[in-house]
């Protein structure tokens, strides 16, 4: 079933960018005040339909765009006659990339944000003076926005993108085809029986969920532990001389950053270095208000990019 749908989604994608489509995704409280200020009236563009994810007419786009949409088993059909597109499109370093359409409350949900944005910055400062080509291995890609820019950037003629998300899988690969990229999808919430790789890349979920959405749960330890345990297969997994690029977010308790210490041991374990840096002091400021967070007097979750090498 994967496969009849990403040359539909690719097929979408290609004419957003012929159309000029242009669209920044932000938070999904942003993305509710502006909603919110429009009063429920229906989409008038492309931006509306695929940035902002109103409901529209039926006649607003083109008839190929709707087949598309259809085809790829993406449009909703509402009581009120009205349509919805199951997918929002983002720009991101040039090129679109489809994810789940707003609001992203679902289990199965693709997220795609500034936190997004904020890891295709990190991956394109380090990626500079790595040598090209080599195997790229995405850990919990996603819509695989972080493996297909890396994989462009470096010249990579081999890209895996792991995920636990099978509809997180379908997008990327359309993302990938979209962008001219060969990948492997391969759906896993490990890097268990994954080949040695020359760069990981890792935007683990962060965030200590209290409905463990798969993409949001980062696990016990204030949402750290999925990130340290990905850190550890990383390092684990690299070829001599790779290094695993693992962007993050990690809660600060009395000044104090609760993942470094236990990534710093485990990378010694490892026999690897680190090299890790706070990217943005306070992210998700609204977390700060759940039960987890509150009663363990977390003042604030900074994005983190840590930088894990074998000599």
């Amino acid at each position: 079933m994967r496969g009849e749908e990403v040359e539909p989604l690719a097929g979408l994608l290609r004419l957003a960018d012929e159309a000029g489509y242009h669209f920044i995704t932000v938070t999904p409280e942003t993305h509710r005040r502006v909603v919110e200020r429009r009063g429920g009236e229906p989409a008038r563009d492309l931006r509306d339909v695929f940035g902002w994810s109103m409901p529209f007419a039926p006649d607003l786009l083109e008839p190929e765009v709707l087949r598309l949409l259809e085809d790829a088993r993406a449009l909703e059909r509402r009581p009120d006659g009205r349509l919805h597109s199951l997918v929002r499109v983002s720009s991101l370093a040039g090129r679109l990339f489809l994810h789940s359409a707003w609001p992203t409350e679902e289990e199965e949900s693709v997220f795609f944000g500034p936190d997004t944005y904020r890891f295709a910055r990190f991956i394109e400062a380090e990626v500079r003076e790595l040598e090209p080509g080599g195997r790229i291995v995405d850990m919990g890609a996603g819509s695989g926005p972080g493996g297909i820019l890396a994989g462009g950037l470096l010249e990579a003629a081999d890209v895996t993108l792991i995920d636990v998300n099978s509809r997180a899988l379908l997008l990327a690969e359309a993302n990938a085809a979209a962008a001219g990229l060969a990948v492997e999808t391969v759906e896993a919430g490990s890097l268990s029986g994954i080949a040695p790789a020359d760069l990981i890349i890792s935007n683990p979920p962060f965030i200590a969920d209290p409905k463990g959405r798969s993409y949001r749960d980062g696990g016990d330890g204030l949402g750290t532990d999925l990130s340290l345990q990905w850190a550890a297969e990383g390092a684990a997994l690299l070829n001599p001389g790779g290094r695993m690029l693992l962007y993050t977010g990690s809660p600060i308790v009395g000044g104090e950053d609760r993942l470094l210490g236990r990534l710093v041991e485990a990378m010694d374990e490892a026999g690897c270095t680190l090299r890790y840096e706070e990217l943005d002091p306070d992210i998700f400021g609204e977390e700060l208000d759940q039960p987890a967070y509150a009663e363990a007097a977390v003042e604030r979750i900074a994005a983190v990019g840590a930088v894990i090498s074998r000599d």
